[in-house]
């Protein structure tokens, strides 16, 4: 998109966010404004409502929420957010990544262990996660409150995919994130990288029109239902982080500091308890729905075949990282080995 083409789309996408840019500064301002980057009842806009309740429930403050699309796409709500109009912004690594590279290490597959109890021990815990990503996203004027698991990633895709070979000249369009591209790449398919929005629409377009050339998708929590074949590579989980504008959360009183700490903390224990079980029950609404849905697992042999081809991705992150992703990567692992050892 040309420079001026977005300017065109931020002075556009809403009057009133302009308008409000004075009072969105000012420490005093009563409400709050948070976007997010996915739609009603997502993962994403079921925490920002948790944030919400606490914050409303605890002061007098109150917090405006605005969904996808309200406010633009995923860049557009970061520049907001960085710009002082928005005061909270949610948004995964897969997109923070073009503004903070580290951020692409969660698309390392084979990285992070899929079951449920270590991912979770790990947020918890991860001095990775707990103090060295505070640190990069503060260099971007970014204060970094909670990052947070939304589910595994799993592959939509025309027909069922036990190795790499069978993703052999199929596109797949991913969301705008170098690392998930190479990702894809190693596991033998051709990425297609498009904004989230972009993404569904297309991946829409074709199944309805039943295209020979199949689009392959990479989603992690309640959009199944629009892909026959789901296919589980055990390759990751999907994370994603919420954050607010710096400036804003160091002029805030310190009652309003811990309000907003204690608030995100409430939010993440709540999400914890609502992603447990959520892929289940949507595949088994999915299977209800219809027959012609299968779900492949793979099995360890199975899998050995796509994790063979993890250390080229890692290579990768390095090269776009340099010195401070080795650090990182090199603490991930650290971490990932104690948790793991409990």
């Amino acid at each position: 998109m040309s420079s001026i083409s977005k300017l065109k789309k931020l002075a556009g996408i809403s009057a009133f966010a302009f308008a409000a840019m004075t009072a969105a500064n000012s420490v005093n301002a009563a409400n709050w404004r948070y976007a997010h980057e996915e739609y009603e009842g997502d993962v994403q806009d079921v925490f920002a409502y948790k944030f919400k309740e606490y914050i409303e429930n605890n002061s007098e403050h109150t917090l405006q929420i605005y969904r996808f699309g309200e406010l633009g796409e995923s860049d557009d709500i970061m520049e907001q957010t960085q710009a002082g109009i928005l005061n909270f912004v949610n948004q995964s690594p897969g997109f923070t990544g073009a503004l903070i590279p580290e951020a692409q290490i969660f698309f390392i597959p084979y990285l992070m262990p899929t079951d449920m109890d270590t991912v979770i021990t790990f947020f918890r815990e991860s001095e990775a996660i707990n103090e060295d990503f505070p640190e990069l996203y503060a260099e971007k004027g970014l204060e970094l409150l909670k990052m947070y698991p939304e589910g595994e990633m799993v592959v939509t895709v025309d027909e069922p995919v036990t190795k790499p070979e069978d993703f052999n000249n199929k596109k797949i369009r991913v969301m705008t994130n170098p690392l998930l591209s190479e990702t894809y790449s190693a596991f033998g398919a051709t990425p297609t990288p498009l904004p989230w929005g972009e993404v569904y629409g297309a991946l829409q377009t074709n199944m309805i029109q039943g295209q020979e050339n199949p689009i392959f998708w990479i989603e992690s929590g309640g959009l199944y239902e629009v892909s026959p074949n789901l296919v589980f590579t055990s390759h990751g989980w999907f994370t994603t982080a919420m954050m607010a504008n710096k400036s804003f959360y160091e002029d805030l009183a310190p009652q309003d500091k811990e309000l907003v700490q204690m608030a995100s903390d409430y939010a993440f224990e709540e999400i914890i308890k609502h992603i447990d079980g959520l892929a289940d029950e949507a595949l088994a609404k999915i299977q209800k729905a219809s027959d012609d849905v299968t779900v492949t697992r793979l099995n360890d042999e199975q899998i050995k075949a796509f994790k063979d081809r993890a250390p080229q991705v890692e290579q990768k992150y390095i090269e776009m990282t340099g010195e401070s992703g080795k650090e990182l990567l090199n603490q991930f692992k650290e971490d990932l080995k104690e948790v793991q050892s409990k």
